[in-house]
């Protein structure tokens, strides 16, 4: 991974004054001690925004707003200049910054769905390409370690020709939102301003989704799709955003899925998981049990893998390659979780950005972090399943 002992990346935040994300991605940068937070602009409030640096844990450079930071940033030469920056505001405020840092030369790590439409997806994407600059779509549970595996399962062939698969991401606070006050923070995803045409399936469903296709490798070539508002908010029903987000997909190679999601179902509280079914044999994940991989071939006894246990030519595994073998992680035996995955996107996107900075970067092939391409798809899937919904739940070309 990194080089031993390096300068520290300076990150510089937009958006992040709240919210339990952004004290992930806190720990996630401090994790290493290869990066830290020297700056930010956290609020679109500009009162807001100082007064949150000020009460920051630790001195940081504070602005108003991400354009007075940019600005700042840019009298600089280019060697003090922030070595990336995180954008962790609401949907609709993710692509004038990304693209006003990228125009700057400064590598971004973005919060997911990528952008409010499409047309600015492509945008980023285009600019992105055409610096050759690392660009990061915090799609987060691409960082734990068995999703990698569950990825190298899938793509060695173990399991044969995949036939189907069923991805899911189930949760229930809109259900319980009006009882519970720690969501009154999430008000700005049922609003089409700030969230976009979806609210479940960009926020939860393209994480699905994003499942799905880094594990198995596979695209969706045309979707069949339901969208429903089953938790009333009050106002015109056509007005409602989706809170059950149900997705029925051709694939690229012939296979199914499903790619589902629903923010209603009680009991359920961050429930993500994937089950992958090929000619030979299956396989399962599930983020709330994230250390551990199921697979089954067909007759064979089941065999269930927990991180820090598996081992290449034990007869069943063989070749396991050797950036996920020797990938640093915490000794097994003791859990990883949610900040350990934040910190390996943000540990693979430090080596990008140190390549970029060495004049060493040649793009990412997507099997660290989402790209921006993954982002672009995500925002041309929840859009066609819009689209879907709306013509009666037609079939539609991706």
């Amino acid at each position: 991974m990194s080089a031993s002992n390096p300068v520290p990346l300076k990150v510089g935040l937009v958006g992040g004054s709240s919210g339990f994300i952004s004290k992930a991605h806190q720990h996630a940068i401090f994790m290493d001690g290869t990066r830290r937070v020297v700056a930010g602009a956290l609020s679109s409030d500009p009162v807001k925004a100082k007064r949150s640096a000020s009460e920051w844990p630790y001195p940081i450079k504070g602005y108003d707003s991400y354009d007075a930071m940019l600005q700042d940033e840019l009298a600089k030469p280019k060697v003090e200049r922030l070595d990336y920056v995180l954008i962790l505001t609401p949907n609709h405020a993710h692509f004038d910054p990304a693209k006003r840092f990228l125009e700057a030369g400064i590598p971004v790590f973005c919060e997911k769905p990528l952008t409010l439409t499409v047309e600015e997806s492509v945008e980023l994407r285009e600019r992105v390409e055409s610096r050759a600059i690392p660009f990061c779509v915090a799609h987060t549970y691409l960082g734990h370690w068995t999703t990698r595996l569950a990825r190298f399962i899938v793509r060695s062939g173990l399991l044969g020709k995949v036939r189907w698969v069923d991805a899911s991401y189930i949760q229930s606070w809109m259900a319980i939102r009006s009882r519970d006050p720690k969501f009154k923070d999430t008000v700005w995803r049922i609003d089409p301003s700030k969230s976009g045409l979806s609210n479940c399936g960009g926020d939860i469903g393209t994480h699905a989704l994003m499942q799905m296709r880094y594990i198995t490798g596979l695209e969706v070539e045309a979707l069949s799709a339901h969208l429903e508002s089953l938790v009333p908010l009050g106002g015109p029903e056509e007005d409602q955003l989706d809170d059950h987000f149900t997705v029925y997909c051709r694939l690229n190679t012939g296979a199914r899925a499903l790619v589902r999601a629903s923010q209603i179902a009680i009991g359920h509280k961050n429930d993500l998981r994937i089950e992958v079914n090929g000619e030979r044999g299956s396989l399962r994940w599930a983020q709330e049990e994230s250390e551990v991989l199921v697979v089954n071939l067909i007759d064979q006894p089941e065999r269930v893998y927990v991180r820090g246990g598996v081992r290449a030519n034990d007869g069943f595994f063989s070749d396991l390659p050797e950036e996920l073998m020797s990938e640093t992680v915490i000794p097994w035996g003791h859990s990883e979780g949610f900040h350990d995955a934040f910190a390996r996107l943000h540990r693979c996107f430090e080596d990008d950005v140190r390549a970029y900075q060495a004049g060493a970067y040649n793009g990412s092939d997507g099997s660290q972090y989402a790209t921006v391409r993954d982002g672009e798809i995500g925002m041309r899937f929840v859009e066609k399943a819009v689209e879907s919904n709306r013509n009666g739940n037609a079939w539609t070309a991706l």
